[in-house]
């Protein structure tokens, strides 16, 4: 058992000058053949009786100097070796110097003779070093546990692998072996990297399929999504964990902690290859401006936020209503530094004579309209909150920017807009018109429309996980729904590319990818958590809720689209509006507030003629 406090430094110094001692006294044997007398000792003796003592003096001081004896021993890194061999280079070379003076000042006899000198060193620096070596290999045996080892793949047999390998096997209290390397790389399958056997990604399945394997770990950064996604499902499948290495940005002094690899989340799943902007065209139009960001706490006003910070605006306002999330913004954007100055306003888009002042205070000249109500259910059971704050507000910040010469207005909707069969689609379509109709004057009104945001609040992702915590069951309304989904950072993105990009009344559609069924999104949630479906946790259906549907859409029939210069950012063609359309849309908010919500939802269907209420009591409407 090793001591619980460390050993005093003036004892490791003892050590270390005793080791010197020794290695003197066995380079003299080696000079003398383990053969010399008593009077070629004694002779010997006389000359360099001095020496010795200069020998120590000089080694104690050097020694003292590199603070050798300073690292905790059993925790000898590559920097203590590297302190090692400069203090016994420096020694020695000290020692030869004070030989030359000895031999030309003195009685022309060197302090040591040069071949002792070279031994020595040798054999001083090598068992400095064992030493510290045996120390450490007994203190990480004592260690260990009796806990049964479980061994580990490591996908990636680069820097960043051989760093998870070496803190793996460093780290004695996470019970993990390097089993191997797996790399697509076929030329240095089959070879050794540190005495741990690098195998090709082909083999994957056989490796698991025929070894104990608890974990695999990946490795790569920036991984292709594709082959990223293959790893993970093969390790799921196989009844394995999959972690991943942090990102180099948050590794300290080049390397991580076992703590920081972590386990792979449903994002690293449905994330795809990262959007490539333009950042130059970015820099340039939003540099020196003053922005506004409507609902700027929320998951895309947030994220819109951060993005436009780098650019160097001249001011960023942050309006929203939710006083908490606000303050929680704030409270993160404070802790950067070099940041754009940003002003955080709490107020409500539906208050015209609030945002009439906001708008004469701050003048912005870009506007970010990321507010509004996105619950389906909840909007269903409220069309009049759906409509006063979707639609009324939507308005307010349309005519004040007209009125206010706003250079451009970027306005985000949802897919859930085309074709749709709820109040929040519908109200988000209107608003869409607005927008649209008000692309007459000087402001640039532009629209982007894109499906759900991975982790945005209120979402799948965040609910399966809360459930799963709680030990299910997960809720799904049908096994066929499915819907599209992009990350936060990618929707963010985008926005700002069409808004940079657009001249005015363009809706800009994103490439969503593929669908994906919301069962499937649940299964492997299940098992990224450890558990096993039907076991561990069920899933239930719950029934479609009202005015959901099974599958989005990104097109109405009557748009379709053209290409951008960005693969990812489609334009669907503009459909006309009719001039009495806006007469509809004021019929529509002097409606606000009726007891009746039947008479609202059938104003929105006279707007929207492609609403068509699904689940809801808003289907009587149809039939009429």
């Amino acid at each position: 058992m090793f001591p619980k406090k460390n050993i005093p430094r003036w004892i490791i110094i003892l050590i270390d000058l005793f080791i010197s001692a020794v290695s003197l006294l066995i380079a003299y044997l080696i000079r003398f053949d383990i053969k010399a007398n008593a009077s070629k000792w004694k002779s010997e003796l006389e000359i360099v009786e001095y020496s010795i003592i200069v020998f120590f003096l000089v080694r104690l001081i050097v020694f003292l100097s590199f603070g050798i004896q300073k690292g905790i021993v059993r925790h000898t890194s590559t920097s203590d070796f590297k302190r090692l061999f400069l203090a016994t280079t420096t020694s020695s070379f000290i020692f030869i110097l004070l030989g030359f003076v000895r031999f030309y000042w003195f009685d022309h006899y060197y302090l040591f003779p040069i071949s002792i000198l070279i031994i020595e060193y040798v054999f001083c620096f090598f068992f400095l070093s064992v030493s510290r070596f045996v120390v450490k290999l007994l203190y990480m045996e004592s260690v260990k546990s009796t806990t049964e080892q479980q061994f580990v793949l490591i996908y990636g047999a680069g820097i960043s692998g051989l760093i998870a390998k070496r803190m793996i096997e460093k780290d004695v209290r996470i019970h993990l072996k390097v089993f191997g390397f797996i790399d697509d790389n076929k030329r240095i399958s089959g070879n050794r990297i540190e005495g741990v056997e690098v195998f090709h990604t082909s083999k994957l399945d056989e490796i698991l399929l025929k070894n104990k394997i608890h974990q695999v770990i990946i490795a790569i950064q920036n991984l292709e999504p594709e082959r990223r996604n293959w790893i993970i499902e093969t390790g799921l499948n196989a009844g394995v964990e999959v972690k991943k290495v942090p990102s180099p940005k948050s590794w300290i002094n080049g390397s991580f902690t076992s703590k920081q690899i972590s386990q792979v989340n449903i994002e690293d799943l449905l994330g795809r290859t990262p959007i490539i902007l333009n950042q130059d065209k970015l820099a340039e139009s939003l540099e020196n401006q003053v922005v506004l960001i409507t609902g700027a706490a929320g998951s895309i006003g947030s994220g819109i936020v951060r993005q436009v910070l780098e650019f160097k605006p001249k001011l960023v306002v942050l309006l929203d209503q939710a006083e908490s999330a606000l303050y929680d913004l704030e409270f993160e954007l404070k802790q950067l530094k070099g940041i754009s100055p940003f002003e955080v306003v709490v107020g409500d888009i539906c208050n015209e004579e609030r945002m009439n002042c906001l708008f004469e205070t701050f003048k912005p000249s870009w506007v970010f309209h990321a507010a509004a109500y996105k619950h389906v259910p909840m909007m269903e059971l409220n069309p009049s909150e759906a409509v006063r704050n979707n639609v009324k507000g939507t308005k307010i910040l349309v005519d004040l920017s007209n009125s206010k010469q706003v250079h451009k207005f970027v306005m985000i909707s949802t897919d859930k807009a085309v074709n749709p069969t709820n109040v929040m689609g519908a109200s988000k379509r209107i608003a869409e018109i607005i927008a649209q109709a008000a692309n007459k004057g000087q402001t640039q009104f532009i629209t982007t429309r894109f499906g759900n945001v991975l982790g945005s609040n209120g979402s799948v992702i965040p609910l399966f996980k809360r459930q799963i915590e709680q030990g299910g069951p997960i809720t799904v309304t049908d096994e066929r729904i499915t819907r599209y989904f992009m990350t936060i950072p990618e929707a963010c993105q985008l926005v700002l590319e069409a808004g940079v990009m657009g001249s005015g009344g363009e809706i800009f559609v994103f490439d969503m990818g593929k669908s994906v069924r919301i069962v499937d999104l649940a299964k492997k949630m299940i098992l990224l958590s450890g558990l096993e479906l039907g076991k561990d946790i069920e899933i239930r259906y719950s029934g479609l809720r009202p005015g959901e549907k099974l599958y989005e859409e990104l097109l109405n029939d009557e748009e379709n689209v053209q290409e951008t210069h960005h693969p990812k950012i489609l334009i669907a063609t503009e459909r006309g509006l009719d001039d009495q359309i806006m007469t509809e849309i004021h019929l529509l908010l002097d409606a606000i507030g009726e007891k009746d919500n039947l008479t609202l939802v059938k104003q929105m269907k006279v707007i929207v003629p492609e609403f068509l209420s699904n689940n809801s009591e808003y289907s009587v409407l149809d039939k009429k």
